[in-house]
C-alpha cells in the first residue's frame, strides 16, 4: 500500500486571521500555529527564502486537517481569479458533513461567506451546498438525511 492516510490540505491565504475565523466557525479547531522558514522549507516547496506563518486546523473527529499558510516571503502571487467557477481546473472545494446547514450558513455569513448556488437536495440522502468564504475559498456542506 502506498498511502497510509491523507494528512492535510494546504490553502494559501493573504489574511490568515480571517481564514482561521472562517474555519473555526465551520467547527474546526486550531491545532497549532508556527512560522516555517529555512533552507529545508525552500527545498520542499521549490522556492528561495521561504518564510510563512501557518495555522493547522483540525476537524472535530481528529482525522482531517486544513493547513492555512500566509507566505511572508516570497510573496504569494494572485492567480487572477477571485471567484473561479465550479468547473475551473484544480482543487475547487473541500466538503464537510455538518449537523445543520441552515444554522451554519447563518453563522458563516458573518465571516463574509456567501452561498455559491443554492441549497439542493440529492434524493433522500443529502442536503448540499457550496459556500464561498474569505479569499474565494469554497467549501461544500453536506447534511446527511434519514435516507442516507
Amino acid at each position: 500500500m502506498a498511502i497510509k492516510r491523507m494528512d492535510n490540505v494546504l490553502i494559501v491565504v493573504e489574511d490568515l486571521e480571517a481564514a482561521k475565523a472562517f474555519f473555526s466557525e465551520l467547527g474546526m479547531q486550531l491545532e497549532g500555529e508556527m512560522r516555517v522558514e529555512g533552507e529545508w522549507a525552500g527545498r520542499v516547496v521549490g522556492l528561495e527564502n521561504v518564510q510563512s506563518d501557518i495555522a493547522m486546523m483540525r476537524t472535530p473527529d481528529g482525522h482531517s486537517r486544513v493547513e492555512l499558510s500566509k507566505f511572508i516571503t516570497p510573496t504569494a502571487p494572485r492567480d487572477g481569479f477571485e471567484e473561479p467557477a465550479a468547473n475551473t481546473r484544480g482543487i475547487r472545494r473541500i466538503m464537510f458533513t455538518v449537523d445543520d446547514i441552515d444554522d451554519l450558513l447563518d453563522r458563516l455569513r458573518s465571516h463574509e461567506a456567501e452561498l455559491v448556488g443554492e441549497v439542493a437536495q440529492y434524493e433522500d440522502v443529502y442536503r448540499l451546498c457550496y459556500v464561498r468564504g474569505p479569499e474565494g475559498i469554497i467549501v461544500g456542506l453536506a447534511k446527511e438525511l434519514d435516507g442516507a
